[in-house]
């Protein structure tokens, strides 16, 4: 049986290949916890990536959102040319890194959209950038939505169908929305359907992403889990999102979330970025850890040294 996240260093968590990664995140049984943190913006503690501090409060896999993989910018991190940005933040962090790209159409971007969301080149979900995401050394490529970008779940099919084609085989793929991205009409339940997680499924997702229950109106416990129940009869990985800026809330409401997400029996939890903008609050992301996994495996990964090897 393959190792559990749980149990690997972070001299393994950074070496894993897509058949590994998905097996031990399965092997954790709903106690891998993703963290989503903003490079772009100025890092809570100054001179100390954002991806670096949520690795310490006990995240298992970063999520770099507005990552641009032809121009990339993570604040704090130490000048390596563009294509080592992703191997760098693995380097310090000895974490998982996934990157999200957007099936986005110039015309669909909703009026309301925050100029802090704007896109560029490098973070459209096309073939070219997917290729150039592999081949930077990312783990994970989410297909999903930011606020009032206008992504819609078809544009979400076709663009996982071409982009499995290209990179299925050396990077995971997750697709899915935590909140409507400004789409009229896909708000609530019609976020994602059960039609919506079998189109997923059938374009080459192997991980179907879906809100956590509590974080966007009408999202209840019993539906999230119907729609992980579906994923994973269709052989599929789930990862439930906290993407409503309640990753700032106290900390009794992050773990209440947590719990819920947990009842729905999703296999990887997801903590947003916008606590502060760039990230969740430093202690949600450790009280996220503590209630789906407890202090004694949330202190493990905390405290485990990147220098430290396998035993041979």
């Amino acid at each position: 049986m393959a190792k559990r996240i749980l149990n690997m260093l972070p001299a393994e968590l950074i070496q894993l290949d897509k058949p590994s990664l998905l097996s031990a995140i399965a092997g954790s049984e709903g106690r891998v916890l993703a963290a989503e943190t903003i490079g772009a913006a100025m890092p809570l503690l100054t001179d100390v990536t954002n991806a670096e501090f949520a690795a310490a409060m006990g995240a298992d896999l970063l999520l770099l959102n507005l990552f641009d993989v032809w121009e990339p910018q993570i604040a704090a991190l130490p000048s390596v040319p563009p294509e080592e940005t992703v191997r760098q933040v693995k380097a310090l962090t000895g974490r998982m890194v996934g990157i999200n790209l957007e099936p986005v159409a110039e015309q669909a971007v909703s009026e309301n959209a925050e100029a802090l969301w704007g896109m560029s080149k490098g973070r459209y979900a096309t073939v070219e950038n997917a290729r150039r995401a592999a081949d930077m050394g990312v783990d994970l490529i989410v297909l999903t939505g930011n606020p009032g970008n206008g992504v819609c779940n078809e544009a979400i099919v076709a663009s996982l169908r071409a982009i499995s084609a290209a990179v299925g085989q050396r990077v995971a793929l997750a697709a899915g929305k935590m909140h409507a991205s400004g789409v009229v009409g896909e708000g609530g339940e019609r976020i994602i359907t059960a039609a919506d997680v079998r189109a997923f499924a059938e374009a080459g997702a192997d991980i179907i992403l879906l809100p956590a229950p509590g974080t966007v109106p009408g999202i209840t416990t019993e539906y999230i889990r119907s729609l992980v129940s579906l994923s994973h009869s269709l052989g599929k990985l789930t990862i439930t999102s906290i993407g409503t800026s309640q990753e700032g809330a106290d900390v009794d409401t992050i773990r209440r979330i947590a719990l819920e997400c947990k009842m729905t029996g999703t296999d990887i939890h997801h903590i947003g970025d916008s606590g502060y903008v760039g990230m969740a609050l430093p202690e949600n992301i450790m009280a996220y850890s503590v209630a789906i996994r407890g202090i004694r495996h949330t202190y493990h990964r905390m405290a485990q040294s990147i220098a430290r090897k396998p035993a041979q």
